[in-house]
């Protein structure tokens, strides 16, 4: 699945290049030439760009007026990430660009795979910001709320004893990991000492037919063959 990003730039030789080597790590870069385009892009009402890549000098704003203009938007669009670029040995449009709320700089000209290392590094540091903010796991329609020890989906709570209800937190904390029967063991170690041999598959039966559409074919919680069960990052 790729990463949707924003490029403001209007330099079309540069912007074609970033899409191209972008696109080969799994980002799908829209381009706008000019301000105007950009800040329209992220005014519509769906399909946010996870990552706006910003440059300084456009020839209808200026870069640092578009990133107020972002930071000072109502929404979601206030939040996302912008990576701006400078013109080499200008430390105050850096310095500017920081305090108005951009999230990293990178000075032209620069190697693409320092750009691509750089948006990587945001992308981590914000995913890591929404975890630790958020006490509400979501995936598609299901809603795991830490603080309330509480489990939804579409809305309809869903009845887990304690024990499941810990076992599902300690697999959609790491999602897409495949965790085997001991890793989960030693991740509810001391909460019940219940968890011997299988009966750990007879929780996780529990815990799909709560939370699963079909538990038979389970999209949620899939069972690894021979290593354990995986907790799907991507569900509806």
């Amino acid at each position: 699945m790729t990463t949707p990003l924003l490029m403001i730039e209007d330099d079309t030789r540069l912007a074609q290049m970033v899409v191209a080597y972008l696109g080969q790590s799994g980002f799908a870069v829209e381009h706008a030439a000019n301000a105007a385009d950009g800040l329209a892009r992220l005014q519509q009402p769906v399909g946010l760009p996870e990552l706006v890549i910003l440059d300084l000098m456009l020839p209808d704003m200026d870069g640092l007026e578009v990133c107020r203009r972002i930071r000072s938007a109502q929404g979601e669009m206030a939040r996302v990430p912008v990576l701006m670029l400078t013109a080499k040995g200008d430390p105050l449009d850096r310095i500017i660009g920081l305090e108005l709320g951009a999230d990293d700089y990178l000075p032209k000209p620069f190697e693409p795979r320092e750009l691509l290392a750089r948006i990587r590094a945001v992308l981590r540091r914000r995913s890591e910001g929404v975890r630790e903010a958020s006490q509400v796991l979501r995936f598609g329609s299901l809603e795991i709320d830490r603080d309330a020890r509480s489990v939804t989906v579409a809305g309809r709570p869903c009845e887990l004893t304690a024990y499941q209800f810990d076992l599902l937190v300690t697999l959609a904390e790491r999602a897409g990991r495949v965790l085997s029967r001991e890793q989960i063991m030693e991740a509810v170690r001391g909460r019940e000492l219940e968890a011997f041999d299988r009966s750990i598959d007879v929780h996780m039966g529990r815990i799909r037919a709560a939370i699963e559409t079909d538990p038979k074919n389970p999209k949620r919680i899939v069972t690894v063959r021979g290593a354990g069960y995986v907790f799907a990052k991507q569900q509806d």
